[in-house]
């Protein structure tokens, strides 16, 4: 059956698998239609084709498998039926469980049944749980047995994979099952947004929460690219040699567990544990020392799994699955960028300026760049660079989610005014001396300089603030509400800060606190100013009514030639915490826009913490 012939049925659509499945099917010439529970999963669906240049929303069919029918909707045209659908979930019930993945099962098998013009019934099943050779009865005891010592998830997805070839094979139904691994991220782009299973060790890998490795150098749990499991999955209904066959499309090639999650370790550049723990303790020890779901311990086995006849389907159709190593990075790349699942919404990513492993939201190659100040991340700032539309921010080298430290910060400016293409810099705070010192060295790059909060402009941090060891202390303790309450003076802002607090306790409070002592040096303040005073190019310096300008520092600016100086009423330090839009329309205003008159300089507050 060619391409234009064929009309495939994808239910579950909305999911990883099922979402790739259907862009992979629009990219080989097939007509899709979904069948979603309601019209926001569709939504989602259109959202996310549409990112991706797929314009044209397949046909939303609404399911409900309760119902005899199925399916509301002209369906007699369907050539082939993709089961994804169930839930991937752990710590449900076994009536939730049975429910999901397996009276939906029953259902879809009944309702492929009864098309004129099916070829092919294909499902979604598991690695570990697909039938390796004919289907088993589950006798009611037997059952009991598979939900006690499986969990409700994996025995429910034994159980309905059973149910599935069973019914079909009864009802005399043209089946394939695909029987996935781990289910990773787009081997292009790493992009996924689940965050179950194997995710959960890596969040636990970049937290350095993770207290040991499982498992030893036998321990296998293979992984596939999602995009890859989608294109296999859409030749199943084209080749007959696949009628009544079961198929384990995984990569032979993952890593060990243990020498998987070094691999990664090493990529985050975070130290990873090193003791080992055994999966027959693992699975004794209390979860409260383990932290692991005890449904996914079963998962930690040396067995292996007869990938031959995936990979010779593959073959015989020239498709060649991606590089299992780069896939796995760029995998744990996207689950770090998104805060796995934490993050919002938006374009983030990891880069390496000057070699040194950057973070990154924000649009890739925006000549606006903002270098956030102490103790916060650039993830405080997606709101100002959403205002602002064609720009981005990155964590200065050492601090949020960035690698490196200090030293480093000669080369990764050089690289970012150089081939990353940062021609306008706004510099927060401790970010203000990043963007000065990145002017000086390199002034026909940087075109524009924008200053928010430059602290050597401004009065020095009082002596806690300038002493690391406090600082340090204070800064990897610190909670989210009593840090907005010290940078705001009101704790309605926590909620922006949690982040900022996850990455100073997983390290950064050192480099923090020992910046944030460098900025109170004398010799430090002074050399940025005349930094700031040889500039070439506009400066525009945005503070505070709360933060301001010492008279100094006002005395400077008054003496440069294109400088001029934005006042936000009511804000203090940090202005995109507080007035994020304000400040937005600060840094887009003209370069040669008027300062305002001198404001009587009121009582500094919201200072940095100490």
């Amino acid at each position: 059956m060619t391409a234009p012939d064929r009309h495939a049925l994808v239910l579950g659509a909305s999911g990883l698998i099922g979402r790739h499945l259907v862009l992979a099917l629009h990219q080989a010439g097939v007509r899709v239609s979904t069948a979603n529970r309601s019209p926001a999963a569709h939504r989602r669906l259109t959202h996310w084709l549409a990112e991706r240049e797929v314009h044209r929303p397949p046909p939303d069919l609404r399911v409900d498998y309760t119902r005899p029918t199925l399916i509301a909707g002209e369906c007699d045209d369907i050539t082939e039926v993709h089961n994804c659908a169930g839930a991937y979930r752990f710590g449900m019930s076994e009536d939730e469980a049975r429910r999901a993945n397996v009276d939906t099962v029953r259902a879809v098998v009944a309702f492929a049944a009864r098309l004129p013009r099916l070829r092919r019934l294909v499902h979604v099943s598991g690695y570990r749980v697909g039938g390796q050779g004919d289907p088993v009865d589950l006798s009611a005891e037997r059952r009991r047995r598979a939900y006690r010592t499986l969990g409700a998830y994996e025995a429910s997805k034994v159980e309905a994979d059973t149910v599935f070839r069973a019914e079909a094979e009864r009802l005399g139904l043209p089946w394939s099952v695909v029987n996935p691994s781990s289910v990773i991220g787009d081997s292009r782009t790493g992009a996924t947004d689940q965050y179950l299973g194997l995710a959960q060790s890596l969040k636990d890998l970049w937290q350095g929460t993770l207290p040991a490795l499982p498992g030893n150098a036998h321990t296998f749990v293979p992984v596939v690219a999602a995009d890859h499991l989608a294109r296999f999955m859409t030749l199943l209904p084209t080749d007959p040699a696949t009628a009544r066959a079961a198929y384990w499309p995984l990569a032979d090639d993952t890593p060990p567990l243990p020498e998987l999650l070094t691999l990664v370790a090493d990529h985050y550049r975070v130290r990873a544990p090193r003791a080992r723990v055994p999966v027959p303790l693992l699975r004794r020890l209390p979860r409260r020392l383990t932290g692991a779901d005890p449904e996914t311990l079963t998962f930690l086995s040396s067995d292996r799994y007869p990938t031959a006849s995936a990979h010779a389907l593959a073959a015989r159709h020239q498709l060649t699955p991606p590089d299992t190593t780069t896939t796995i990075l760029r995998w744990a790349d996207h689950l770090a960028a998104h805060r796995f699942g934490h993050a919002p919404a938006g374009d983030r990513r990891f880069t390496t300026p000057g070699g040194v492993r950057t973070f990154q939201l924000g649009a890739p190659q925006a000549p606006t760049v903002l270098l956030p100040g102490l103790p916060v991340n650039a993830d405080t700032w997606a709101p100002v660079v959403a205002e602002l539309g064609h720009a981005r921010a990155l964590d200065l080298p050492g601090l949020g989610m960035s690698a490196g430290g200090e030293t480093d910060w000669p080369a990764w400016t050089a690289a970012l005014t150089g081939e990353a293409g940062a021609t306008h810099l706004v510099g927060h705070s401790l970010g203000a001396a990043a963007a000065v010192e990145a002017a000086a060295a390199h002034p026909d790059a940087v075109h524009r300089l924008t200053l928010v909060a430059p602290f050597f402009l401004q009065p020095s941090p009082t002596r806690p603030s300038g002493w690391a060891p406090v600082s340090r202390w204070y800064l990897s303790r610190v909670s989210a509400e009593a840090l907005a309450q010290r940078l705001t003076g009101t704790t309605a802002h926590a909620d922006a800060l949690r982040s900022s607090v996850t990455d100073l306790r997983r390290g950064t409070a050192a480099t923090a606190a020992r910046l944030l002592a460098a900025t109170a040096r004398p010799r430090w303040r002074a050399a940025l100013r005349a930094a700031l005073r040889r500039h070439p190019g506009p400066v525009h310096v945005i503070v505070g009514a709360n933060d301001p300008l010492t008279p100094d520092g006002h005395a400077l600016l008054d003496a440069l030639p294109h400088a001029t100086v934005t006042t936000l009423d009511g804000a203090g330090h940090h202005p995109q915490l507080t007035h994020p839009r304000q400040l937005a329309d600060a840094i887009t205003a003209p370069a040669d826009t008027p300062a305002p008159p001198p404001r009587a300089a009121p009582t500094p507050s919201h200072r940095p913490p100490a």
